[in-house]
């Protein structure tokens, strides 16, 4: 089999992609890399793409604000529950969104018992069947973390990583315990390394999928195992740009004569990263074939772990429901508001707050910056997905590009969020890595709208 950075190989993995997107092509030039390509023309405003998540994370701090479907972020519960848990959290400091309650919530605070009947499902609010959302389903593999809408995106998460990565009793792992040291250390430093995980596990149980169906198969022509590692990887691996250590830019509060040192301390968390979560996943079999722990030798470290850290952003329903009272006739409205007032007070600004995580999109991954880009991007309001949208005339065999950042900012603010870039298709995260024992510097609010080969 050909190496995961052959680009016929790549091009012919995301010709399978774009069987679903009419119009378009990836494929290489000598300056920039892969790219995305007109294949018949598009007009202003037509539907270019919708990219599904291949594997995505809800970003740690952000649970306690949103709850969503592990597998499809899709919100669940009741338009109740989420109010409820999002004022009980807030009353406890724990909002995820601005590292406490907001200064507006504070001052219309409503009694604890009334906000854990809300959450409870023991009181209703007007006009929410108006909103119905899925109720949440525990995880299959009991670890009381990871909920879902459906029965189905519970038993596509277990099959696709979560078997892997579950916390409760039914977990696959190697060793359960250590699996919960990798997650603590992703949480107290970044959680890019879950989405890391998440990609691993993937690739793990694809392999073993793929194995089995080989042998099934008694085919004639023998297949190695490596080769059936290599295609198993490779969904993930044609993303690969650089190493998450070298494509971030240096902080404002590292000097530039420590950039080496920077660069190295990165480098080291993310190898401790890897240590843990090779202990708790990794078996004989996958640890022996993939040989992770020689990835500052082995030949294919340029190829493995490629993830690109993108926003995803689901909207969430508590604002539509917001909305919808705020539009009712006002003998209607007055009625509404006079039970739904003293939530929205109490929850202060941050009332709506998005589902927030990073995620990896196969097809927009391969996107082009532009400062005049020809295309937009934006996330499906309800599940997530990437939606790209011609912003005029696009001509068959033209470059499809986007913009990776704000166009109206100012010059020097553009080149700031640009400077993790470099050449390198992606899209804007921001992230804070916590003072660590043992590190000299603060990491803080790092923008890494790249984070590929997070472990090589």
């Amino acid at each position: 089999m050909a190496s995961l950075n052959d680009n016929t190989a790549a091009e012919e993995y995301f010709n399978q992609l774009r069987r679903r997107c009419n119009g378009i092509q990836v494929k290489h030039n000598g300056t920039f890399g892969k790219g995305v390509y007109a294949d018949s023309e598009f007009q202003e405003d037509e539907l270019i793409l919708k990219d599904e998540i291949l594997v995505g994370i809800q970003h740690s701090s952000n649970k306690v604000d949103c709850l969503v479907c592990s597998f499809c972020f899709r919100f669940i519960g009741s338009i109740e529950k989420q109010i409820g848990r999002k004022l009980y959290f807030n009353n406890m400091g724990l909002s995820g969104c601005c590292g406490g309650a907001s200064s507006s919530s504070n001052l219309h605070s409503l009694p604890q018992g009334v906000v854990t009947s809300l959450m409870n499902g023991e009181m209703a609010l007007p006009h929410t069947d108006k909103f119905p959302l899925p109720s949440p389903l525990s995880c299959p593999g009991g670890c009381q973390e990871a909920f879902y809408c459906s029965g189905s995106c519970a038993e596509a998460d277990w099959a696709s990583s979560h078997s892997l990565l579950c916390t409760g009793e039914r977990s696959e792992s190697v060793s359960r315990d250590a699996l919960g040291e990798f997650i603590k250390h992703s949480n107290e430093t970044n959680d890019i390394f879950l989405l890391a995980a998440k990609a691993i596990a993937f690739t793990i149980l694809r392999y073993r999928k793929l194995k089995a169906e080989h042998v099934n198969k008694q085919a004639n022509q023998s297949v190695s195992k490596q080769s059936l590692l290599l295609e198993a990887w490779k969904p993930v691996s044609v993303g690969y740009k650089r190493r998450w250590w070298d494509c971030i830019a240096l902080p404002d509060d590292v000097d530039p004569s420590d950039e080496g040192a920077f660069r190295t301390q990165i480098k080291d968390l993310a190898r401790t990263s890897l240590e843990l979560l090779k202990t708790a996943i990794f078996d004989k079999e996958c640890e022996a074939r993939i040989h992770l722990h020689q990835f500052d030798y082995n030949k294919y470290n340029s190829e493995m772990i490629p993830i690109f850290g993108r926003d995803l952003v689901v909207a969430s329903p508590v604002e539509d429901y917001f909305l919808y009272i705020d539009d009712l006739p006002d003998a209607e409205k007055d009625k509404a508001e006079e039970i739904t007032r003293p939530f929205l007070d109490a929850l202060g600004d941050e009332y709506s707050d998005c589902c927030q995580g990073t995620a990896f999109f196969p097809l927009q991954s391969c996107m082009n910056h532009s400062c005049c880009p020809n295309a937009k991007a934006f996330k499906e309001k309800r599940d997530g997905q990437a939606v790209i949208i011609a912003l005029r005339s696009i001509s068959k065999n033209e470059e499809v590009t986007i913009s990776y950042i704000d166009e109206e900012l100012p010059y020097e603010e553009r080149q700031a969020l640009l400077a993790d870039y470099g050449s390198l298709a992606s899209a804007l995260n921001v992230w804070k890595i916590h003072q660590l024992r043992n590190l000299n510097f603060l990491y803080a609010n790092i923008r890494t709208q790249l984070v590929t080969a997070v472990y090589f």
